[in-house]
């Protein structure tokens, strides 16, 4: 049996602690507008956010709130047509040299091919983490949710006993932007973007928190008890038997591109964590 502070499993985009039921947030009770001006829109009476990018800027949104430990979902639906070189992202990240970062990026696509999703881990400043995958359905006809759909698709576990630093302790804001990413987002740079088809928009709707508000060193989890629950919950979160199925399914099916089987990129060795048990027991 592993200790609970080794057997953390970090889901993209599922985080960390299960807490009670959330309703989904107005985008604009949730946070703000945090560039691109009139590319950016919060329509339905705050339940719809949409973003566009054209060749002066792209746009972006960002909660109002930091959070330490929670669960965030996302219905998106991504970018039409030909769109190549363009990036979606919903994520989550701190301040500063030292940030931890959890990326969830669409890396778009020429008409026909398939979305790529791109997903990072940083800690403490620290990334060069990257998985991507092929997406196995049309992203761009309906709403989605992340995990994708109720499947994960990557865990990260905390390995912070054989030193690989953990995103545990700096406190994130939820970030959703589109950006241009054309000198690398789509076969590496090779086809760029087709500033013709601008703008490209991408659309976001039921955003729910089911985290606590974190601020000035305390948590809004309001008694001990609560508190304790939730720490309880990140620490002795994992996969069960049919998440690990649909997980296998994806890394085997899907995923075109792992750094823990770079050995170009890593002739020294891999990162440690690489050469851990994937599920934690």
């Amino acid at each position: 049996m592993s200790s609970p502070s080794s057997s953390v499993t970090l889901l993209v985009l599922m985080f960390m602690a299960l807490l009670k039921a959330a309703s989904a947030e107005t985008f604009h009770r949730a946070g703000q507008i945090s560039f691109g001006n009139e590319l950016a829109n919060i329509l339905n009476g705050g339940k719809l956010l949409t973003l566009s990018l054209d060749n002066s800027t792209g746009s972006g949104y960002q909660s109002t709130n930091n959070y330490l430990f929670g669960r965030f979902d996302m219905n998106i639906k991504l970018v039409p047509g030909n769109s190549a070189g363009t990036v979606a992202t919903f994520y989550l990240s701190s301040q500063g040299a030292n940030h931890d970062e959890i990326d969830f990026e669409f890396l778009g696509n020429v008409s026909g091919q398939p979305y790529t999703i791109h997903t990072n881990i940083y800690s403490q400043g620290v990334g060069n983490r990257e998985q991507q995958f092929h997406v196995w359905f049309d992203v761009t006809a309906a709403f989605h949710k992340l995990m994708v759909d109720d499947t994960p698709i990557r865990v990260f576990n905390n390995n912070e006993a054989i030193g690989v630093p953990f995103p545990n302790s700096q406190a994130m804001t939820v970030y959703a932007t589109i950006w241009d990413g054309e000198t690398w987002a789509t076969e590496g740079g090779r086809i760029p973007t087709d500033w013709t088809q601008a703008p490209f928009t991408a659309s976001y709707e039921s955003f729910v928190i089911n985290a606590c508000e974190y601020s000035s060193g305390s948590s809004s989890c309001g008694s001990s008890e609560t508190t304790n629950s939730v720490t309880e919950a990140s620490l002795t979160q994992s996969l069960d038997s049919k998440e690990q199925e649909k997980l296998l399914w994806v890394q085997e099916n899907c995923m075109i591109y792992n750094y823990c089987t770079d050995y170009e990129r890593f002739p020294q060795g891999l990162p440690p964590e690489c050469n851990q048990p994937y599920y934690l027991q």
